[in-house]
């Protein structure tokens, strides 16, 4: 397939192989109403931006995986995702941060997810947002 300049970055939310459970947009639908209208904007800044937005929005964090910054008042909100050559944006897991530095069970998280990703892509039937 080839790509041209003005083919559109895709977001999906990422599913578990086992269960289907889809853990970012089930966590964005627990967010309050201002909170989601935030994070949904940003997912759509990240969309227009291929998934390369600078700090203080966006960060590498391992592996291939980058994290969306959302900051609402003092909820830190964070998004892990990755960027894949289908120009696909994988959701892969959400938390809400509340210590400085990111807990590792939370990046940890994100990898088990991208590591299931990998393995069982090809099985899944993603549904844009």
């Amino acid at each position: 397939m080839i790509y041209t300049n003005n083919t559109e970055y895709q977001i999906y939310y990422y599913q578990t192989s086992d269960t289907k459970h889809t853990p970012v947009l089930e966590y964005i639908q627990n967010l309050s109403f201002k909170e989601k209208v935030k994070t949904v904007n940003y997912i759509n800044l990240l969309q227009r931006f291929k998934g390369y937005i600078g700090e203080p929005y966006s960060r590498y964090i391992c592996s291939g995986i980058r994290e969306l910054r959302i900051n609402f008042s003092h909820n830190n909100h964070r998004i892990f995702y990755i960027i894949v050559e289908e120009r696909k944006i994988i959701l892969l897991h959400a938390f809400l941060k509340k210590t400085r530095k990111t807990p590792p069970k939370e990046i940890k998280r994100a990898l088990n997810n991208f590591n299931d990703y990998q393995l069982y892509k090809s099985y899944i039937e993603y549904e844009e947002t």
